[in-house]
């Protein structure tokens, strides 16, 4: 896993923004996935089990295309077709008074973290969120002691809104996450005023 201070890239010397390609999840990603969920540094920052499975992935992703589904799973992957990270748009419930409101999730493969695959992917939502489906808020849960992602959603313009204490068990030890959000950059842009 790439530290702070250890700036090696990846094999080949080209930027991670030339290697790296966001497009929408298929159901061919269901190995991908479940790769990139089962690596142990990576499903516990995650509301994720160990041992994920290929089969369940295939049926997870046939559902999300499924009529009327206003999810939105996003992958990146490498010019080679290697799936190095995933990211996702997803309703926070059922309520019509909850229209202008999505929580996202999002996971890199450790080798790929800090090579701009999380800014690429968040790039991708917030983009969607804003401009396609004109979102007011966007929302998410991180494990309060993830500082790099914490770190990336903040330049993005999420800010803490709380803390949940004792929300997951992760390998044993209940664990804090926190509630962050963030506001559309510009909600009236394009609107007529007088």
């Amino acid at each position: 896993m790439n530290r702070p201070d250890d700036r090696s890239t990846p094999a080949d010397t080209r930027t991670a923004d030339a290697r790296i390609t966001v497009r929408r999840a298929t159901v061919a990603d269901a190995e991908g996935f479940a790769a990139m969920l089962g690596h142990p540094e990576v499903f516990p920052q995650l509301l994720q089990m160990p041992y994920p499975n290929p089969e369940l992935w295939r049926t997870r992703l046939a559902e999300n295309f499924g009529p009327g589904k206003p999810d939105l799973l996003l992958v990146a992957v490498t010019d080679g077709g290697e799936l190095v990270g995933g990211a996702g748009l997803h309703p926070v419930g059922a309520s019509q008074r909850k229209r202008h409101v999505m929580t996202l999730g999002m996971q890199v493969q450790p080798a790929w973290q800090r090579q701009g695959v999380g800014t690429k992917l968040l790039q991708a939502l917030c983009d969607y969120a804003d401009n396609w489906l004109g979102l007011l808020r966007l929302e998410l849960e991180v494990y309060a002691d993830n500082h790099k992602a914490q770190a990336l959603y903040r330049r993005f313009g999420f800010v803490e809104e709380g803390r949940h204490r004792c929300d997951a068990l992760r390998d044993g030890v209940y664990v804090d996450s926190l509630t962050m959000a963030r506001l559309h950059p510009a909600p009236l842009r394009g609107f007529p005023r007088d």
